[in-house]
């Protein structure tokens, strides 16, 4: 069978996680329009079976955080991952706004995709926003990096989804089941619980506050009526920040959490409660140990 990784690589914003949701049929990455909203690198599993029912190709989606020029640390440590995650896939999906002029940010990824030798299909996404004046243009651009394949997609509408997927797995080696069949990540529960509530936050908030809130899991608890019962800490650098999360009278870390619950559940299959609290750690952006503490 062909099996193996691929790394999801692009601007921040550009779509990835959007487009790594759908291939996999259920949701492995947040989304918001928040740039650098996936923090982690997360591998979502596309597995395939033949006539005869056993899998005939799997493909490990590696969803990156958005390469960008850092201004923190943890910026540094995203970008590191990303760069990273080149090193060990067989293939990579190259994911372009088709709505927005290709810039320098492109020309840089372009480069490393480049130095690094991995094959690369450059997936125009959003197609669903752009006609073709627009995509015959960024086509035209794109083709002179001289990758594998060019293909245009939508991962709301569908468009060139089969085509990638095609594609992708024309790319893919001979190789083991990496992960059984029914598998679609290897994110642990807590860091998608954790991921999902960050998720309902990020395009609530203004200026650089969603960047400045991480969440992380403080309780877990399996109860025996079924209940999986969480608390869980909003964490931001700053005292004025913390009104803001809890939002007037309690509105916003409420609505919130609401929201999260009421995915989680649907996710998870069982009934969820979330305890959330806010909590200061100033500049934890900047802070090595701290970063290392939040799983960064």
């Amino acid at each position: 069978m062909k099996s193996g990784l691929v790394a999801v690589v692009g601007r921040p914003n550009a779509g990835k996680s959007t487009l790594v949701n759908v291939l996999v049929g259920e949701k492995v990455s947040i989304v918001s329009s928040r740039p650098q909203t996936t923090r982690g690198l997360v591998r979502g599993v596309v597995t395939h079976a033949g006539p005869d029912r056993e899998p005939d190709w799997q493909m490990i989606l590696i969803d990156t955080p958005g390469l960008h020029k850092p201004s923190t640390e943890l910026g540094r440590r995203l970008n590191q991952a990303a760069r990273a995650s080149l090193s060990e896939c067989d293939a990579a999906l190259f994911v372009i706004d088709v709505t927005k002029v290709i810039g320098a940010g492109d020309q840089h990824i372009a480069s490393l995709l480049a130095e690094a030798g991995v094959v690369t299909i450059v997936t125009l996404a959003k197609l669903d926003l752009a006609g073709p004046e627009l995509v015959a243009p960024q086509l035209s651009r794109a083709a002179a990096w001289g990758f594998t394949s060019y293909v245009p997609v939508s991962s709301v509408t569908g468009a060139g989804i089969d085509a990638l997927i095609e594609e992708t797995v024309s790319l893919l080696p001979e190789g083991p089941l990496y992960f059984p069949s029914e598998a679609r990540s290897d994110q642990p529960e807590q860091v998608l619980l954790a991921e999902i509530v960050r998720e309902k936050f990020l395009d609530r908030l203004s200026d650089e506050l969603p960047h400045s809130l991480a969440v992380r899991v403080t309780e877990w608890e399996e109860r025996q009526d079924g209940l999986l019962w969480v608390a869980a800490d909003l964490v931001v650098e700053r005292p004025s920040q913390k009104g803001i999360i809890i939002g007037k009278g309690g509105g916003l870390i409420k609505l919130a959490g609401t929201e999260a619950r009421l995915d989680l559940e649907k996710l998870f299959g069982r009934r969820i409660h979330l305890d959330l609290h806010v909590r200061v750690e100033p500049d934890w952006q900047t802070r090595p140990q701290l970063l290392d503490r939040l799983g960064f």
